[in-house]
């Protein structure tokens, strides 16, 4: 998900700046983005909300909790729409979500040791990667894809270095 604006959006700002506390201090942004999602609402804004999720999934330790954020955001993303995700970026097609979405459900539920439900989420990203430009983003997905295949495979549950919520 990219995050540049196409017109100012207050709220996303918050997200963008919580996002870039994450690398810092993953409680803060945790804080600064339950604060988002608790002014959007848990019925608000599908776009706000899919944005939300996905990166408090991120700075989530508790994997268990990590998945409740990541299926939000997945529903979320099925609630809204490419009008509205170009409201805030004209660049943005909700097509594009999909893959990191689904990459992001099968790594926390490989991590819980649901390995057949991880499987299923991983075949959804592959089957969509397809749709990312071919830029580095997709590159990083398109590697992270290949990693969570293989551990799902190997049935492994550990943590991947170059996972967000490591």
């Amino acid at each position: 998900m990219t995050e540049t604006t196409s017109s100012p959006d207050p709220l996303m700002q918050r997200v963008t700046d919580a996002v870039a506390l994450g690398r810092s201090d993953r409680a803060a942004a945790r804080d600064a983005l339950a604060a988002t999602w608790f002014e959007v609402g848990d019925d608000g804004d599908p776009f706000y909300r899919c944005v939300i999720a996905h990166y408090l999934a991120d700075v989530t330790a508790d994997p268990e909790d990590e998945l409740l954020w990541d299926q939000r955001a997945l529903d979320a993303a099925h609630e809204t729409t490419d009008a509205r995700a170009q409201q805030y970026d004209a660049s943005l097609a909700i097509a594009g979500f999909f893959p990191s979405l689904h990459l992001n459900l099968a790594d926390v539920l490989r991590r819980l040791g649901r390995f057949d439900e991880a499987a299923v989420h991983a075949e959804h990203a592959a089957a969509r990667v397809d749709i990312l430009p071919d830029d580095g983003y997709a590159s990083t997905i398109r590697e992270a894809l290949a990693g969570v295949r293989y551990a799902i495979a190997a049935r492994d549950t550990g943590p991947r270095e170059s996972s967000p919520s490591s």
